[in-house]
Formats: C-alpha cells, structure tokens, sequence
C-alpha cells in the first residue's frame, strides 16, 4: 500500500488480494461519503465502470444492512434475502453467496469490505475473522483521510465559529463554564499482523498488569477507602482479571495478531455482539470494558491516559462514554463537567461524577463531531444543555447566574446550624433523602435533622449480582456510622417500574409503574425481604431502627410485611444477636386507596411518608414519564391539597408521625403549601434544604394556614400563582 502511486491503488490490490486468497469470484470495498450514502470505491469481479457509479444509502441492500447495524453478514443466498437490492451496472446478478463486514473505527462505521461467490457458498467463522482483520487495516487508512476527506463526512451543523445548543439529558445537576477537552484516547494501530507471536504476548501481558497497577493506585487513593466509588473501581478492577477477556486477547495473538490489534479485536468482538442491547446495564457494562481496552492500547504505545500539561485549568470533558477510571484520571481540581452521547444516571461515571459535584449532561447527540477541542463549553446540568461556543452575552449572562448561585449557597451555608422554625417557632423537621453511602457526607454539609428516605434500592443496582446479607448489613451499618445518632429511615427495596436489576430479568409489565414492583416483589419473594431486613437487623446492631416498606395499597400488605420483619427479629433474639433499642415501622403513602384505609393502618405504623411523585401520577392517571403530560396536573392542585389534607386531619389524632418525601418537600412554593395544611416533616434531596428552610425562617406559620384554608375552598383559583402572590406580600423567601 505504501508504494502504491495512485491513492486508489491500495485499494485495487487489496480487493484482488482477497479474492485469491479467499478463493472468492468477488470482493469488493464500499465506503462511506456525504448524506450517509456507501460508493463503491474498488472491485475484483464485478464490472469496473460501476466503480464510483453505484452508491447505497446506508441501510439500503445487503451493504447498506451491515454498515447501519455494525454487523457482519454471511448469506449461502444472498439474493433471497428481503433487503438484497440489485443494481444492473455491477452485473452481480451471477453471483448467490456473499459475506460482509463492516469497517469500523472508533465505534463509527467507515465502509464495507465484501466478498461475493456464484454457488450458494457457506463462509465458515474463519474467514469472517479474516476480514474483520482486514477492515481493521482499512480502517486506519481511511481515518487518515487517504480516500475520503474526513470533513465530508463529519457534520457541518455548529461547526466553525457558530453556536450551537445541544440537548441531552440530566445525569448530574449543576452548571458550569470551562473548555473542551475531547476525551478520545484510541490510539491509532499501525501494525496489524505480528512478526513475533511471543513477543507480542509478552507485551499485552505488561500492559495489562500496568494497568492493574494503575487501578490499584486509585484504591489506595484517600478518598477512596470507602463508599461507593471504591466499589465501582473494585468491580472495574475485575474486568482487568476477567479470565475470558485475557483469554480471547491471547488467542487473537496467537493467530498472528499483534498486541494492539488483539485487544481491539476482542473489544470489537463484544462490541458486535452487545452494542445493539438496548439494556442499561449491559450498554454501562460495555463502556466499562472500552475503558479498559483503551488504557491497555495507550499502555502499549507507551503513552499517558491524559497529559496534563497539555490540558487547560478548566477542563469541560466530551465524551462517547466513559469508564468510572477515565474520569479519575483527570485533574480533579481542573474538572468542571462533563458531557457524554451516551450514559445514563445509574451508570458508574455518572455515579463517580456526582460524588465529585460535577454538572454531567448525558445522551447529547453527536456532541464529538460537533465541538473542537479547546472550544467555550457552558455545561447547564440543571436544564440538560450543553451550549458549545457561546456568544459572550450569553457567558456573561451564565457567569453571573453561576456566580448568584455560589451566593445563595454561601448564605444556605449560613443558616445551616440555625433552627429550623418559623416566625411564629413552629418546629418544622427537615431531613434530606439518600442513595448511596457517598450522599452521606451532605448530612453535616447541610444540617439536616436526619435522613427521612434512604432508597436502598441503588446499591442494588449498580452492582452485576444480588448482595448478599454480609454486603447488606455492612453498608446499613456503615450509614448509620455516618448518621451518628441522627434518625435514618431506610425504605426497603423499591425495583420494577423504572428501576431494573440488571441480574434479575424483565418483568414485562404493559403498565410497569402499576405493575409487580415494590412491596409486591418482596412478598412475592420473601425470602429476598427477609433477607434485607435480615441485613438492616444486624446492621442496627442494638441501636433505633426506622424500617419503611413502599407501594403499599392494603393493609393487609403492610401486616404480611410486618411478619416477615417480625420473624428475623426473633431469628435474631434466638441467636443472641442485637435487636434494635427501638423499631420503628412505616409505610409510603403512594396508592390513593390506602387513604380510605387509615382508620384500619394507623394502629399499626410509627409513620407514614408521602411519596408525591407517585401519588401525583396514580392520582390523575398520568404517567410522570410521559413528555406529552409533563406539567398537565400541577402538584398545587386543590385535588392533591385536599387529599394530603385529608390524610393529616387523619394522622394528626393518631399520634402517628407523618412526612412529605417526594420532590414537591424539595420546592419552596410546593413546601409552603405543604406546611400550610399541616404537614411538619419533610426530607428531600440535599441541595433543596438551603432554599426550603430560608422559606421556613421567612415564614408566619399561622397566617399561611388561614390564607390556604380559604383558598382550597375557591378551586378556580390558580393555586401556584395565588401562592407566589402571598409570598411575595408576606415577604416570604421563595
């Protein structure tokens, strides 16, 4: 190829190549232009004047199939085949087998290289790995531009020194200004094919236990000896490990591959095989292991993850995806935000990132070929933007917003070891919701009386296999660790609907908000709750204990419930473990029927906590995921009021304790109408207390329960702007 005069050459040669030696009638090579359209660039036994004259779209044909799906195709009868398109000026008619890879680089499918027999031919699995092999090669020469310049086929749209929004979705909240770094570590491979097999395997073999050493120095890291980053890397340190990850890398070398080349072989492989899944888990998973492929290539080219000289003080990263150990790479100090294409909010980076405080927008399309590295980035995690090259006016504009923000936060700070009461010193309780171990730390950051929710559902989910008891118990202890004797209400698992286990299968529910979720799994599978409730007995080891089970809708749930927690407390007594010093039992309150249920509950609860988010939706039969419905039934709504009303006048008599968890706890209009009817306990997430307990602070308590008596009587009023109003007048901080 080298020698070749003409840039087309190489091309011709290799076509002819590979059908002497494949022992094919045809091979021919597409590749990829403009507009998402396949030209066939070069040909050995088809007519040579339908070289440059017959284009494919992408999807269209046989072709265009295996470059729009990234996959390979073997086919004894092609012209059988439902997406076979014949084109007359190539004379293929002739011919009935044909085999096809795609050409790919960096994830991005630049061509296809195909091979074509008259007789109904069966392409054995050896030959399909010959041309993948090749398609590598071709691959590198094409991303160099040899055969078509890379600007043709990159898009034009905010290109230049022109603007561009992108949406996506938010993974962390927060927003920040900094510049691009494009986080593409793939290194180019030069050579392919090995000229010494041991040698190579000598190599692949450092690279990886450099690469465990560069794991393990992570671990070793301070702010790593805990917690659920620490997880997330010992679960990435065991990919390095994965016997048949190192197996597969070996066998591709041993077939004459160099190091390089296998391990982008084995990733490619997987890649083919998963990249289609629409799971989560698995898609997370596979951005784990292209992590892991890239810092064994740049370990084997001798070259750092990230340089930091090179690198500017305020580095907004763009990315693909990314692996928990990328992100850690870079300069924690200098890290503002980071943008992916793709991710999800249980993904590890996104997990890594929010303990990092980072703002992360996910699922921006296109974002890589859209921004230039060193470009103005605004990473607006708050409204799922990402602005790429703003105007100054709109800099500006967001650094006075970014430096109003860091304001109230300073004045929140303020008042966290201030008393949460009103003017008139009603007490109000405020408590912050949790997940993991690392949303602990916000406990002292924001003052808050305790955790009112602790969703215990997300460990669960961001591990590849079901804790066991020992797993449980020491992460429930850990928290209340943490807690220090402040109260912690740990809700039991919460999976179906939204939320998947990635070890446990679909549960295939038409309707999987009101489908087998929540408490129904767990009595359904009891011994799975026992086993939790097992695990948050021995992790209170002898001290208070608040357990809440969700998505209760009879009572006769929450008795069954309360027989299993009842058993492993004698199995504890029995045994001569700790029991709590004291047990408190709760339910959620998200299924409207359980409101004409409470005479009958009440006698056998601590407490009750509201979940608004799902109460709101079962309400008015609205789906909360529904974009169509978003902001249809407001969460002001006299209907709502009058419900949660209702509720209190009921559960005040009782004794019985009674909170608000949902995200309408979290906003202060929405707070002050809850307080308004009563309500005097409410947990959200950390970043809400701030503004919630300054509304609280600002607020007369007694003239707020007149003003919303009478408005719930008038229910043509617009509730949320009858509020603002008030506040307004009363001075009231919202």
């Amino acid at each position: 190829m080298a020698r070749a005069e003409s840039m087309e050459d190489p091309l011709g040669e290799v076509v002819r190549l590979v059908a002497n030696e494949m022992v094919a009638e045809v091979c021919s090579i597409y590749l990829l232009r403009a507009g998402e359209v396949l030209e066939l660039f070069a040909t050995q036994g088809l007519n040579p004047s339908a070289v440059h004259r017959t284009r494919l779209r992408v999807g269209e044909g046989l072709v265009g199939d295996i470059a729009a799906h990234n996959r390979p195709l073997s086919l004894a009868d092609a012209q059988a085949h439902p997406q076979y398109a014949y084109r007359p000026e190539t004379g293929e008619e002739i011919y009935h087998s044909l085999a096809g890879v795609p050409i790919v680089r960096a994830g991005r499918v630049l061509g296809v290289l195909v091979v074509q027999n008259r007789t109904r031919r069966h392409y054995d699995e050896e030959e399909i790995e010959t041309l993948q092999t090749i398609a590598m090669v071709l691959a590198e020469l094409i991303a160099a531009g040899h055969f078509v310049s890379p600007n043709e086929v990159q898009q034009v749209d905010g290109l230049g020194l022109l603007p561009l929004r992108v949406d996506g979705v938010q993974l962390t909240p927060g927003v920040a200004i900094g510049h691009a770094v494009l986080h593409e570590p793939r290194i180019s491979i030069q050579k392919v094919v090995a000229e010494d097999a041991g040698q190579e395997l000598k190599r692949f073999e450092e690279a990886a236990h450099g690469v465990r050493e560069d794991v393990d120095r992570m671990l070793e890291a301070h702010d790593m000896q805990s917690g659920e980053q620490r997880e997330i890397l010992e679960t990435f340190r065991m990919f390095v490990d994965d016997r048949g990850w190192l197996e597969r890398i070996r066998e591709a070398i041993g077939s004459g591959l160099t190091a390089e080349a296998g391990v982008q072989r084995s990733f490619d492989d997987v890649r083919a095989r998963l990249g289609q899944s629409t799971d989560p888990y698995i898609r997370e998973r596979l951005s784990d292991l292209q992590d892991l492929t890239n810092r064994v290539l740049l370990r084997l080219a001798g070259r750092a993850v990230a340089d930091p000289a090179s690198l500017p003080d305020d580095m907004i990263i763009i990315a693909r995806d990314m692996g928990p150990a990328e992100l850690l790479d870079y300069d924690r100090t200098r890290l503002r935000g980071l943008v992916l294409e793709e991710g999800s909010a249980m993904s590890h980076v996104a997990i890594v990132a929010r303990a990092l405080d980072i703002p992360v927008v996910g699922r921006a399309p296109d974002v890589l070929s859209r921004v230039e590295p060193g470009d103005s980035i605004v990473v607006d995690g708050d409204n799922a933007q990402v602005l790429v090259r703003p105007a100054d006016d709109i800099l500006q504009t967001i650094h006075a917003a970014i430096e109003a923000r860091d304001e109230r936060r300073r004045k929140y700070m303020a008042l966290r070891d201030l008393p949460s009461a009103t003017r008139d010193q009603a007490r109000i309780s405020l408590n912050m919701n949790a997940g993991l171990l690392i949303d602990m730390q916000h406990l002292d950051e924001t003052g808050a009386d305790g955790v009112g929710l602790y969703r215990t559902e997300i460990p669960f989910m961001v591990r590849s296999e079901f804790p066991d008891v020992d797993a449980q118990t020491w992460l429930y202890s850990r928290v209340l660790d943490v807690a220090d004797g402040r109260p912690v209400t740990f809700r039991t698992l919460d999976v179906g609907g939204d939320k998947v286990l990635p070890y446990v299968g679909a549960f295939g529910d038409d309707n999987p908000a009101m489908g087998w979720r929540a408490i129904r799994i767990g009595l359904d599978r009891p011994a799975m709750l026992r086993r939790q409730l097992r695990a948050l007995i021995q992790g209170a080891s002898g001290r208070p204990l608040s357990v809440m089970f969700p998505m209760i809708a009879e009572v006769s749930e929450l008795l069954s419930a309360r027989r299993l927690l009842d058993l492993e407390l004698e199995r504890a007594k029995r045994r001569g473990q700790p029991v709590p010093e004291r047990l408190r039992v709760g339910v959620m309150f998200e299924v409207p029927a359980l409101a004409w249920q409470l005479d009958s509950l009440l006698p056998h609860v601590d407490f009750i906590s509201v979940g608004t988010n799902d109460l709101l939706q079962f309400l008015y039969a609205a789906d909360r995921g529904n974009t169509r419905l978003a902001g249809r039934y407001d969460s002001l709504s006299p209907p709502l009021l009058r419900l949660l009303h209702f509720v209190v006048e009921k559960v005040r008599p009782a004794g019985v304790e009674l909170s608000v968890c949902g995200e309408m706890a979290g906003r202060p209009v929405e707070a002050l109408a809850l307080l308004a009817i009563g309500v005097r306990a409410l947990s959200m997430s950390p970043g809400a207390i701030g503004p919630v307990k300054a509304m609280i602070r600002s607020l007369d308590l007694n003239e707020a329960t007149g003003f919303m008596n009478a408005a719930l009587t008038q229910p043509d009023r617009p509730m949320r702007e009858t509020l603002r109003l008030f506040a307004a007048d009363h001075s009231i901080e919202i």
